[in-house]
């Protein structure tokens, strides 16, 4: 399905982009977002504003009402940490400020801010975003029952991003095996549910096995459409790590030696190149195929609504071609 067909099709408000810009975002966030701007300034506030607003459409049913903003708020201030750790691995190349921050979630007493090469201040900064999350999330009813299992899948979505900045470092090791088995975990779909469940005090943990079985096919749908929307921005960045991307030169569309190239003229050839061919479409129709197979597998939950989960997919593929460009 073309992307602009499949677009036409979501409910997606016309004016929604609009309504996300005016969207007043709660403390703590709000006062984090101000403090981002002031020590990194790279993304617009508009990004926590756009994921605080999507959270909704595919929070758990598990969440009660009384902890449905707590977990909201907690997942944004989690999107800015990793957010935070992307930029500095795949925007900024910075290895040394990308290691130390890296040690944060679990082993906060050996990180070095006065390391050669680290920016000490961005670190520190860093560090209040994840004490921040700390903070909102230890209080929750199931904290301990799946804190383990949360960290061992934050530490997938670190090394996803370490992944990304040694494949910028080292661009002949593209594939699309290895993108599609490392890439999906940064788009964080495990540590999201983990922190619902977190704040879900009626789950049944005999539900845990499908409902991580279907998160790993939504969490590569969220990859999916991460890539068709960020990958003109993205490689205009020297971040080479979308699917389109990474396809185009597997299948020699576009060499080793055009990526090389960093004027603008050179980016702009490459850019036209890949859409020449196509790529988004059939990245899209990926998605669809994915998304019908799920759709018809017969797995049950009885203490989570599956169906409602992975229907909530579609909004988040709205909301990210909807703000292409915007994030």
């Amino acid at each position: 399905m073309p992307r602009q067909q499949l677009i036409d099709e979501l409910p997606i408000p016309s004016n929604h982009l609009t309504e996300i810009a005016a969207v007043t975002l709660p403390e703590p966030i709000a006062a984090l977002s101000k403090e981002y701007d002031t020590i990194v300034g790279d993304r617009d506030e508009f990004l926590w504003q756009w994921i605080y607003t999507l959270f909704p459409s595919f929070t758990l049913s598990s969440v009660p009402a009384e902890y449905a903003e707590t977990a909201r708020t907690q997942k944004t201030i989690l999107t800015m940490f990793v957010t935070l750790l992307d930029d500095l691995a795949e925007k900024g190349n910075d290895r040394e400020t990308f290691e130390e921050a890296c040690q944060i979630p679990y082993r906060p007493e050996t990180v070095n801010p006065g390391r050669e090469g680290v920016k000490t201040e961005q670190l520190r900064f860093i560090k209040r975003v994840w004490a921040a999350f700390e903070e909102g999330i230890e209080v929750a009813p199931k904290h301990d029952e799946h804190r383990d299992i949360f960290d061992c899948d934050l530490r997938q979505t670190l090394t996803a991003i370490d992944y990304s900045r040694v494949l910028n470092d080292h661009v002949e090791i593209a594939n699309m095996a290895g993108i599609e088995h490392y890439d999906p975990h940064n788009m964080l779909m495990f540590p999201y549910a983990g922190v619902d469940l977190m704040f879900s005090p009626s789950f049944d943990a005999n539900d845990l096995s499908t409902l991580r079985s279907v998160i790993w096919e939504l969490q590569r749908m969220a990859r999916i459409g991460n890539w068709t929307t960020t990958w003109e921005r993205e490689l205009g960045e020297g971040d080479y790590t979308a699917g389109p991307v990474i396809y185009s030169l597997q299948e020699g569309f576009i060499s080793l030696e055009d990526l090389d190239a960093t004027d603008d003229d050179a980016i702009e050839r490459v850019t036209e190149q890949i859409r020449s061919h196509d790529i988004e479409d059939q990245f899209i129709n990926e998605w669809e195929r994915r998304y019908e197979a799920v759709r018809e597998r017969q797995e049950q939950a009885d203490s989570i609504d599956l169906n409602a989960f992975v229907d909530g997919m579609r909004t988040v593929l709205a909301y990210q071609l909807a703000a292409r460009g915007r994030k």
